[in-house]
């Protein structure tokens, strides 16, 4: 027997009556704590591309939908736009009518009217139509009516709403699975040093080594607890027929 191996032999019996840690334990804790850790690492590595597979969809329905809503708001304004022509040629028509009706021109006058009994319903969009139903005696234009005018970017502004959550979701998945990827930067640390131990000869720095890398894992392992889980996460979906 070499005089290396007698003198790690004779540590070892003297740790153990003295109630120490021996060498054997050490090794099975390693052991231990390097199989925790290389779970750990594989959880959050899946955890973390889970985060960045939600992140790709979100930005994309995002882009989707912003895409959608510029197009409805672009809509929105050419039948604003139209309404307006539309208003502006009945006002041509009342006025016609009246100088019809000051020159006593009845047959023409009678036409205007019909022009204008119709006008608004064939040529106007259904909010313009509305408007103009809600109308009071004190207002000018069906454009004072109360919502008349937002009421042609609703349909844009919700989806640009829905776009704006979807962008902020994502932005959420990705500081996450950049969180989840700085807890596996961590575990591989954890293991880079848990491979370390025995390297040393001496047990009391093997356990100084064991140590700071068990605090390690449990440093990580509380972080990535704080990490919220990707929306809409379902163990038992992946295990379902």
């Amino acid at each position: 027997m070499s005089k290396e191996v007698e003198n790690n032999v004779a540590e070892e019996a003297v740790a153990e009556k003295k109630g120490g840690i021996s060498e054997n334990t050490v090794e099975i804790l390693v052991a231990i704590f390097l199989g925790i850790t290389a779970l750990l690492t594989a959880w959050a590595t899946w955890i973390g591309s889970l985060h960045g597979g939600n992140q790709a969809t979100n930005y994309t329905k995002s882009n989707n939908l912003a895409a959608e809503g510029n197009s409805e708001y672009n809509a929105a304004i050419q039948d604003y736009l139209s309404d307006m022509m539309v208003w502006n040629t009945l006002m041509e028509y009342c006025f016609d009518q009246e100088l019809a009706d000051a020159r006593g021109d009845e047959l023409e006058s009678e036409m205007i009217e019909e022009k204008i009994n119709s006008y608004i319903e064939l040529n106007g969009t259904e909010n313009l139509v509305n408007a103009f139903e809600e109308m009071t005696d004190d207002m000018n234009s069906p454009f004072e009516v109360e919502g008349m005018v937002d009421n042609y970017f609703t349909t844009a502004y919700e989806l640009l709403d829905e776009s704006q959550a979807l962008l902020e979701e994502g932005q959420a998945d990705n500081a996450h699975g950049d969180a989840y990827n700085l807890v596996t930067v961590i575990y591989s640390l954890v293991l880079f040093m848990l491979g370390i131990v025995g390297i040393f000869k001496r047990i009391p720095n093997r356990m100084v080594v064991l140590v700071i890398a068990v605090i390690g894992l449990i440093i990580a392992t509380i972080y990535m607890c704080t990490i919220p889980m990707p929306t809409g996460f379902d163990l038992a979906s992946f295990f379902a027929g």
